[in-house]
């Protein structure tokens, strides 16, 4: 069965691919900072397929080698998908107004902390051929009022994905952006305000799975384009 990393899934779109993943019969190695929450899905989950969940935080040196113990407890790496973020302060903060130790922070757990897990998963991952999934954001491309500290972690993280396609030809490197959803960092930027409008992250989860079967050349997709620009071959399922 192939194996998969999928950072901060105890929650939103992070728990749904985990859901989504073991009920196709991956293994699993999970992660996030909320034990409890991540310890009742393992317990989910494990009904479909072998999972590890590791608690802690995906920032820290010491937490990301237990997640690479944990994947050669399996043998094999086919998939990792960098999800684990966080937002900066909310309410969301003008970038003259955002101290440079909450820029670090944000920088340590949304770029560093994905290409540290990186290395240490490469051999795994060359081994499997496999591909590498960093979750990316409009606001890496886009320029909205309180939004630069997260955006530009983003901006950058989409520029090592490319960057370690170039280097890398033989695995595949996706940035993924699944647009707007209702999950609770998107209601900590919004703070007080409905977001119901927006859709569940399982709605989003399709995109990704075709991303994932079809294996499209390296590069920067969203969870709209892919609904008609990456079409399924034949005899494979979704």
């Amino acid at each position: 069965m192939p194996t998969a990393v999928i950072t901060g899934a105890s929650a939103g779109f992070g728990r749904a691919l985990a859901a989504s993943l073991a009920e196709r019969g991956w293994n699993l190695v999970i992660d996030a900072r909320r034990p409890d929450r991540l310890r009742q899905l393992a317990d989910e989950l494990n009904r479909h397929a072998q999972v590890r969940a590791i608690a802690g935080d995906v920032g820290d040196d010491e937490h990301r080698h237990r997640v690479a113990d944990a994947v050669a407890e399996f043998g094999s790496l086919d998939l990792l998908v960098n999800n684990a973020s966080i937002l900066g302060p909310s309410p969301l903060l003008p970038l003259a107004e955002l101290a440079p130790e909450r820029l670090t922070d944000v920088l340590r757990v949304n770029l560093v902390a994905p290409l540290a897990l990186i290395q240490l998963s490469l051999p795994a991952l060359t081994a499997a051929g496999g591909l590498v999934v960093n979750l990316s954001s409009d606001a890496a491309v886009a320029h909205y009022p309180g939004w630069g500290g997260y955006g530009c972690a983003k901006a950058a993280l989409d520029h090592l994905s490319a960057t370690l396609a170039a280097e890398n030809p033989g695995l595949r490197w996706y940035s993924f952006d699944p647009g707007d959803m209702r999950t609770e960092m998107h209601q900590a930027a919004f703070p007080g305000e409905d977001i119901s409008d927006r859709p569940e992250p399982e709605s989003v989860i399709p995109a990704l799975l075709r991303l994932i079967d079809t294996r499209p050349p390296s590069g920067r997709y969203t969870g709209t384009e892919l609904g008609d620009a990456v079409q399924i071959p034949e005899g494979v399922s979704r």
